[in-house]
């Protein structure tokens, strides 16, 4: 089955001194970086997504900020596929069914019955709000969907007068997912398995 690695949103506003800071960033994107440099060597497909929020109300993401760059341990490649978004979910408004249909060898539009399957392996931030969406999106068009969980993270959420710290934000996430959208594995998982 082909197989192709999508990275969401791993962008530097998410880390420490940017203006939406999540919890522990840093050790998601390295086993984000990990994944990719295996994916990289054996010359699998990668595509990157990028939030682009372009407006005056913009709390982050802003273009023209330091905060929209893609973190540099995850940075694309030349010839490696960028794609911006301005939804959560990543195939709203963008050419992404497009571009991995065609990876899976596939037409363009999904419509040929009996064309190779894509597998997706998806990792990235938020795992509450675009990897979330994404993956739920992904799975219903037909995607076989992988999420690598550690290599996701979370903001901490507030819900009427409870706090839900970003560990278990992530958890609920990840076990929602699991149970009916994707396979849910760590980076060590996926790459012993390869």
């Amino acid at each position: 089955m082909t197989r192709a690695l999508l990275i969401i949103d791993i962008q530097q506003d998410y880390f420490p001194g940017g203006r939406h800071p999540l919890v522990e960033p840093e050790a998601a994107a390295d086993r984000a970086a990990e994944v990719l440099s295996a994916w990289r060597e054996q010359g699998e497909p990668v595509v990157h997504i990028q939030h682009v929020w372009d407006s005056p109300e913009a709390a982050f993401f802003q273009p023209g900020t330091p905060g929209i760059e893609i973190h540099p341990s995850v940075a694309p490649r030349d010839g490696e596929t960028l794609l911006t978004k301005t939804q959560p979910n990543a195939f709203l408004g963008t050419g992404l069914e497009r571009e991995l249909r065609t990876l899976g060898g596939g037409p363009a539009d999904g419509s040929e019955s009996g064309a190779p399957a894509l597998e997706l392996v998806v990792m990235g931030m938020m795992s509450s709000m675009c990897v979330d969406a994404t993956v739920r999106a992904a799975a219903d068009l037909g995607f076989a969907v992988t999420v690598i969980h550690d290599a996701c993270a979370a903001p901490d959420l507030a819900f009427g007068e409870l706090t839900v710290p970003a560990a278990q934000v992530h958890a609920a996430f990840m076990a929602a997912l699991g149970d009916s959208y994707a396979e849910v594995l760590s980076a060590g998982q996926l790459l012993a398995a390869d």
